[in-house]
This record gives C-alpha cells, structure tokens and sequence, in this order.
C-alpha cells in the first residue's frame, strides 16, 4: 500500500466497487481471492484477502501495472 501510496479509504472504495478477479481456494496459507476495484479517484487497485474466515483480512493491496497486468483485470499470460 505504502509503495503505491494506496490509502485504507481507497482500499474500502476498491472493496465496495471491486469483483472477485481470481479465487485462490486450495492456496498453501488458507482460501484467498483477488479483487479488482477502483479507489476514491477511479484509479485501479488489487485487494486480496481471505475468504475462509468469518472476519476480513486483507492480504496485501498493490495498484494492479504492465507488464504483469496489462489491463487491471487480466493478468499476463507469462506470469
């Protein structure tokens, strides 16, 4: 969040208008999802958190950037 100056307002605006991009079911540290959505001012922004737990936690936030994302919702087919 700090290295793409992401706000915890933009990560609730991000959560609020945001779909579930990839789900990560079986990953080796719990069910997980990545949700793309848009922050306060319509930039793009990944959020993935857990979806196993009766509580949100989020995993990590990042603004979603070529070449590993050349749109925000579709990832790369190299990575």
């Amino acid at each position: 969040m700090v290295a793409d100056s992401i706000l915890l307002e933009d990560v609730y605006a991000a959560l609020l208008t945001g779909q579930v991009l990839e789900d990560y079911p079986e990953h080796r540290r719990g069910a997980c999802c990545l949700i793309g959505g848009r922050d306060r001012t319509g930039r793009p922004v990944h959020v993935v958190c857990t979806t196993a737990q009766p509580l949100l936690i989020i995993i990590t936030v990042y603004e979603p950037k070529p070449p590993k994302w050349p749109t925000p919702e579709k990832r790369s087919e190299k990575s």
